[in-house]
């Protein structure tokens, strides 16, 4: 069997409101149950796993209530970093489970069917996979401050000059979820003593020692996070 694990812990907070990102309204519905329906309609029968902190669950309860929500999963709760939160959902799992298990931004509601089934098969074969995209834009890497320009009273702070280089940018590529993996793996790899570095579950697991493979990502599959992410959600809903 597999399985998904969706952590949804976010409070909002570079949203400038009260209500957690991931229970705003997009198209009409909260951010959260399309992301749920997203993988229902991956496959119906992959298990999924929501991860919730617990000062949250009534709240996300009134809504399935309001929105008649009514797609089927296991609740987890958050814990006090993602890599506990993702700890929280793989205890739900059996011990001696097979398969593949995806662990997924809740604040992430448009991947592409194509993107999730090609991170699943894929790792049947390679146990450790995660999609990501181009990236766009230069890119510039920061060196250090410019003495001469930050010691310069004449310029304004906000215009201090930065030491820095541009960086070929074919080199870099932008992280996305779902990261999938071999249950077994993911779960010997979150046996590991929790550290500043474990960024995502693909860091976890590298530091564990397997290799990441990547394949290609939608670039729809944006993380919610600001203002102008709702603006941008409202307008992937309309397609």
């Amino acid at each position: 069997m597999d399985y998904v694990i969706i952590v949804a812990g976010g409070k909002g907070l570079r949203m400038g409101s009260d209500i957690p990102k991931q229970f705003l309204p997009i198209g009409g519905k909260p951010v959260l149950m399309r992301t749920i329906e997203r993988f229902r309609e991956y496959a119906e029968d992959l298990q999924i796993i929501l991860v919730l902190p617990e000062a949250q669950q009534d709240y996300w309860r009134q809504l399935c209530e309001q929105y008649h929500f009514e797609v089927k999963y296991l609740l987890a709760n958050g814990g006090e970093t993602r890599f506990h939160s993702v700890q929280n959902g793989l205890a739900l799992i059996p011990d001696d489970a097979q398969g593949v298990v995806g662990v997924h931004d809740g604040v992430r509601p448009f991947p592409s069917i194509e993107v999730i089934r090609n991170c699943y098969e894929t790792t049947r074969t390679e146990k450790a996979v995660i999609p990501v995209i181009p990236v766009v834009e230069t890119v510039r890497k920061i060196i250090a401050d410019s003495p001469s320009n930050l010691n310069n009273p004449s310029i304004p702070s906000n215009l201090k000059s930065i030491a820095s280089l541009t960086v070929p940018r074919n080199e870099y590529r932008l992280v996305q979820t779902p990261q999938t993996f071999d249950i077994q793996l993911l779960k010997a790899a979150n046996r590991q003593p929790y550290n500043d570095g474990f960024t995502d579950d693909a860091s976890v697991v590298e530091s564990y020692g397997h290799q990441i493979t990547l394949v290609e990502g939608n670039r729809e599959n944006i993380k919610i996070t600001t203002p102008y992410d709702i603006v941008v959600a409202e307008a992937l809903c309309k397609l």
